[in-house]
């Protein structure tokens, strides 16, 4: 194995309003995203906030998939964390399309590594 695993962190800008704020929307999206990945879901817990935003946690096997929303500014910051031989891309990448996302900014890190090094050439910065 060459880490031990992968991190995508997300910023998700321009996205659907109402499905930011909609946590039955967001806890049923982050699920499907993990068993799109083929990840193993174990627990699931998201929390609604007054007057707008969600966030809430996917535990899965291999890690965990993560959401803070903005509604208000049409903007989401996503984790998702992979161990083994899942792409957290898979999820990642299903999570922005559901959410309209119309720019997305992707940084991902091998973990387990050592120490963590971010350079321009893993910022991958792109628009839908």
């Amino acid at each position: 194995m060459d880490t031990m695993g992968r991190h995508v962190i997300a910023e998700l800008w321009d996205c659907d309003n109402e499905k930011l704020n909609d946590i039955n929307y967001i806890e049923r999206l982050f699920v499907d995203a993990a068993l799109e990945a083929g990840a193993e879901v174990r627990e699931v817990a998201f929390h609604k906030f007054a007057p707008h935003g969600v966030s809430g946690v996917v535990i899965i096997s291999e890690s965990h998939l993560t959401i803070h929303s903005f509604p208000e500014h049409g903007y989401a910051s996503i984790d998702v964390y992979t161990c083994g031989n899942l792409d957290p891309n898979v999820a990642s990448n299903f999570i922005a399309k559901s959410l309209g996302a119309k720019t997305t900014e992707v940084v991902e890190l091998p973990r387990g590594m050592g120490p963590i090094r971010v350079t321009d050439s893993k910022l991958l910065n792109y628009s839908r």
